[in-house]
């Protein structure tokens, strides 16, 4: 089988390193060509320049535009007869690339539902439910909990149930009060949390579907009669053996799940999470991950997120970030990587998109005033046709920049340099013109598709400019 070629398009200031990396991708299934339109960065090629400047070989089999181009890869593909498509927007990032084929992976599946639980729904209006209720549905939310409090009365249970259904929510109802519970499967809950052996009763009083868990903590043979009770009926139930907190239980929380997989091993099961997320100091987003492992591969189909302490308030989104990953992952037979990074939210896999020798190389290209701002190894690089800069702190960047009287463009400097420094610091990529990227814990979207749509395409980054789209004194071309 002869190798692919594939036409790489590119500008001048990225070509020399664009080859070199073309060369090392270069064996026998790929064969990359590197093809200069003339244009001095190719951010800035439109199709109309394409069309005019660029001849492909007879051989090439599809083009890759780079990332941020912005043309229409249609017209492009209607006029040269071959596929065309954008790539990554770093060149760091190419290799990554070709190993997926040049595919984004598909993250529109999954197979565990999200309960997302309103703790202090007793309390609140039923306005206040539903404004709460659409605002987790949008982070990606199947169902909607409402947390009953001890001791406290819920008397528009039924109201509640009555507003979330009629806008069209899945319901469930979490209480330890059997009343509640009552009330709330005759008003037609769609849920239960949570039933036991003792209690079992209560699920006949309605269509509820009840969520078991052991009559005394940790009891899983207790658990394990439930379930028999429930299957000899054959109606729909899920299993919690209860998620315990470190330091009281959790690893032996962690056993019990995996024996109730052992010994029903195609009992539905749901893992609430909120004992783990809420009651350890640590970030959400590696948190759900691990916790997401154990769901994948133990085939859990549901979990009970809260989102109450506010190191937890992305948690509904990152849970649905992670099932969407593991599902992609585990259906293509890999490890969870290289499949989206929504979990990665204080560092990257690959923090650094130009090493020092490759800033150096393009400063020494650049001949105009307007600065451009690199992270390498180094630290942080300033340059233009005056000259590199090396440094870390904005401060010590700043008495080397000439904006003196323009104090639009040592704002806008400035916001890039220190985003570039948290950048270094942490670990993450920076690119100029962009904000730091947090994974999905930084994500905001108008839709569950928007926020898990792996396009790289996307509208210029922030930069100080007014309303009608003016660049910023200063502000680079590139």
């Amino acid at each position: 089988m002869s190798a692919e070629k594939v036409a790489l398009i590119t500008g001048s200031l990225a070509e020399t390193r664009l080859t070199r990396l073309a060369d090392e991708l270069r064996g026998e299934t790929l064969d990359p060509v590197v093809l200069n339109v003339g244009v001095k960065v190719a951010a800035l090629m439109t199709a109309e320049i394409v069309e005019r400047r660029l001849t492909l070989p007879e051989s090439v089999v599809r083009a890759v535009m780079p990332g941020r181009f912005r043309g229409d890869l249609d017209r492009l593909q209607a006029h040269f007869g071959v596929p065309f498509e954008r790539g990554p927007e770093e060149l760091a990032d190419l290799p990554g690339f070709f190993g997926r084929g040049g595919l984004e992976p598909d993250l529109s599946r999954h197979d565990c539902l999200i309960f997302a639980e309103i703790v202090d729904a007793t309390v609140l209006s039923t306005a206040d439910i539903v404004a709460r209720a659409t605002s987790l549905k949008a982070d990606g939310a199947d169902v909607i909990d409402l947390g009953c409090m001890p001791d406290t009365p819920f008397g528009h249970l039924e109201e509640a149930i009555a507003a979330l259904k009629a806008e069209g929510f899945a319901v469930s109802v979490d209480s330890a009060n059997p009343e509640e519970l009552a009330r709330a499967t005759r008003a037609g809950a769609s849920y239960l949390l949570s039933l036991n052996e003792t209690t079992l009763a209560i699920a006949d009083e309605g269509e509820a579907v009840p969520i078991l868990v052991p009559s005394t903590p940790g009891d899983l043979p207790s658990l394990i009669r439930a379930v028999d009770a429930m299957e000899a009926t054959g109606r729909p139930y899920f299993a919690d053996p209860v998620l315990d907190p470190i330091h009281f239980g959790f690893t032996a929380s962690v056993v019990r799940y995996a024996e109730l997989r052992r010994l029903r091993p195609e009992a539905p099961i749901l893992m609430g999470i909120g004992n783990l997320t809420e009651l350890t100091d640590a970030d959400t987003t590696g948190i759900n991950a691990i916790l997401m492992g154990m769901i994948s591969e133990l085939a859990i189909t549901a979990v009970l997120a809260v989102q109450v302490s506010p190191h937890c308030r992305t948690a509904v989104r990152e849970f649905d970030r992670a099932r969407r990953e593991f599902f992609a992952a585990r259906e293509a037979g890999s490890l969870p990587q290289g499949f989206g990074g929504g979990l990665m939210a204080l560092r990257d896999r690959r923090p650094v998109a130009s090493s020092a020798a490759d800033v150096a190389a393009l400063a020494a290209q650049i001949r105009d005033r307007n600065y451009r701002i690199e992270v390498s190894e180094a630290g942080v690089h300033i340059f233009n046709r005056d000259g590199l800069r090396t440094a870390v702190d904005p401060f010590d960047h700043y008495p080397h920049l000439a904006v003196e009287g323009d104090p639009g463009h040592a704002f806008y400097l400035g916001v890039e340099t220190a985003r570039a420094e948290i950048a270094f610091r942490l670990g993450k990529r920076y690119a100029q013109d962009e904000g730091l990227r947090f994974g999905v814990a930084g994500e905001t979207a108008e839709s569950i598709e928007q926020a898990h749509k792996m396009a790289s395409f996307k509208e210029a980054g922030s930069t100080l400019a007014d309303k009608r789209g003016r660049k910023a004194p200063g502000e680079p071309d590139s």
